[in-house]
């Protein structure tokens, strides 16, 4: 069969399965071929091998099932990087990337007054590394640490690093704070944590389903593990230093009364390109005020 013809059936057996089954189909073409997705514009009356379609075909099934694109091309694009990804860990979203561009506003704010010592970072949850990376890819002269409870996690982290040759960011396995150095501090401290109700009715939809709960679920509406890293992060902070996460749609409200509650001061939300609110902040005041 051609390339044209093959897609042509692609297209139609994900229509009902995924809002971009023409973009799905390519990529999950281009990885059996080895190709880039604009090959098919060049090529599209290049033969598709028995063997080739027979491989696409097992792509496409469990395409069909509700299986992430990422988890069968084994990668996503995050920020600016190409990230490996496991089952074991959430798929990079575009959201997060709101996170990212909060932090490194706040990161330059902090560079503008700062000493000429190095800035410390610390992402909780690390999963693949997404938001470490990011931030070590744009503040080359910071310190960035992920940790992650999984240890499978960690490991594909430390991969993303190295296939990025980022070397100012390393991994750890902890428990949120647990495995921290009693005299670690940061200048800057981001998650994007477990945040959905274990109730939501959407953990039984689309690509959730294929993704580990672990990250994906709090207890308390979600709000758990942020207000667990809202308790502790105090003794982690520098004086000024700033604490930021990405939580769900509806939480803003009670993540910013939580950080309030807490102590921290310049409390504020930002919305995501959707126009919910996506990322909330809060600085831990001065000792000197």
């Amino acid at each position: 069969m051609q390339i044209d013809d093959v897609l042509k059936g692609a297209y139609k057996r994900l229509t009902f399965v995924t809002d971009t089954p023409q973009l799905d189909a390519q990529l999950l073409l281009a990885k059996v071929l080895e190709v880039s997705t604009s090959y098919f514009y060049t090529w599209p009356e290049k033969i598709v091998s028995e063997a080739q379609y027979a491989s696409f075909d097992a792509l496409l099934s469990r395409r069909e099932m509700g299986e992430p694109v990422a988890y069968l091309l084994g990668y996503q694009a995050f920020w600016t990087l190409e990230l490996e990804v496991e089952p074991c860990t959430l798929i990079p979203r575009a959201d997060t990337e709101r996170l990212v561009e909060v932090a490194l506003s706040v990161l330059e704010a902090q560079e503008q007054g700062a000493s000429s010592e190095r800035l410390r970072i610390l992402d909780l949850g690390t999963g693949t590394g997404a938001v470490a990376l990011a931030l070590a890819a744009e503040r080359p002269n910071a310190e960035v640490l992920g940790v992650d409870l999984i240890e499978d996690a960690v490991q594909l982290a430390q991969r993303n690093a190295a296939q990025n040759r980022l070397m100012n960011a390393r991994f750890l396995q902890s428990s949120w704070f647990d495995a921290l150095d009693n005299t670690a501090v940061f200048d800057l401290i981001v998650s994007n944590p477990p945040y959905i109700d274990p109730e939501d009715e959407h953990l039984s939809q689309g690509d959730v389903r294929f993704e580990p709960k672990s990250a994906l679920v709090a207890n308390n509406h979600g709000l758990a593990d942020i207000e667990h890293i809202i308790h502790r992060a105090p003794r982690f902070l520098t004086a000024s230093g700033w604490l930021m996460f990405e939580h769900g749609y509806d939480q803003a409200n009670a993540v910013q009364t939580a950080l309030c509650t807490a102590g921290f001061v310049a409390v504020e939300s930002f919305q995501d390109l959707g126009g919910n609110d996506r990322v909330t902040i809060g600085q831990w005041p001065s000792k000197k005020s």
